[in-house]
């Protein structure tokens, strides 16, 4: 699978991924990948997968080869001085993009923003957990990624990445030198679906949908399933 030219992915990106940042963390890491067949070639899709640890927005990324949107917090890209200013300009590099969030309604923004991305063609990056497992397990999957796919009506690529727990734990950062899996499974598409107009059974599809998806991200890394919602790492007192 060819990559595109630099002009598609930015060049800055292109920097990071192949010269800088990236040549470093295959050396350290030394990632594999399996089923990468099963990124499409162009056109849009929704790329889920767990969620272990923030290197897992730069693993996924460098393995493939097309570049990837994911969908990040606004306070990111708003840190007050120089410092703010250059995690802006890391982040908006390895394709993070801001969730406007200017009507306060977080679940509506992100929806907004992953329909326009892939409006553009692009590949974007969703973690369906909506945060980091505090524990290593895999946690219920949120519908409105479902949700998206179905108004969009793009497939979804199952990701399950092992090891990055290990590389980057949640706490202080830190990184190690850890092997780190990637493994793709093929696309859920919304074509396999009747999906129904009446709000209820429309919600009740999204919910069985994307516990589908959820089994199939298990099916890859081998994570013990809990069927609740992963409430927020918060580091000890």
């Amino acid at each position: 699978m060819a990559e595109t030219n630099h002009g598609d992915q930015g060049l800055l990106y292109w920097l990071i991924k192949h010269v800088s940042v990236g040549p470093t963390i295959r050396l350290v890491n030394r990632p594999t990948v399996e089923g990468l067949e099963n990124i499409p070639v162009d056109g849009p899709a929704l790329i889920a997968g767990n969620h272990l640890s923030i290197a897992d927005w730069l693993f996924v990324p460098l393995v493939v080869p097309r570049r990837i949107s994911y969908l990040a917090k606004s306070d990111y890209f708003t840190a007050p001085g120089v410092s703010g200013k250059l995690q802006k300009f890391f982040y908006t590099q390895t394709g993070q993009v801001p969730i406007d969030r200017a009507g306060g309604d977080a679940a509506t923004a992100a929806l907004n923003t992953a329909k326009k991305l892939l409006g553009e063609g692009r590949l974007v990056g969703m973690y369906p957990e909506g945060t980091r497992s505090p524990d290593g397990r895999l946690y219920r999957g949120r519908t409105g990624l479902v949700r998206i796919a179905f108004e969009a009506n793009v497939p979804i690529i199952p990701v399950g990445v092992i090891g990055t727990d290990k590389v980057s734990p949640p706490g202080p950062f830190s990184w190690h030198a850890e092997r780190v899996q990637v493994k793709f499974a093929k696309p859920i598409e919304p074509i396999e679906y009747d999906i129904p107009s009446d709000p209820d059974e429309r919600h009740a599809l999204e919910r069985s949908v994307t516990d589908r998806l959820m089994q199939e991200i298990q099916s890859l890394t081998g994570q013990e399933y809990v069927d609740e919602y992963a409430k927020k790492w918060r580091p000890e007192s």
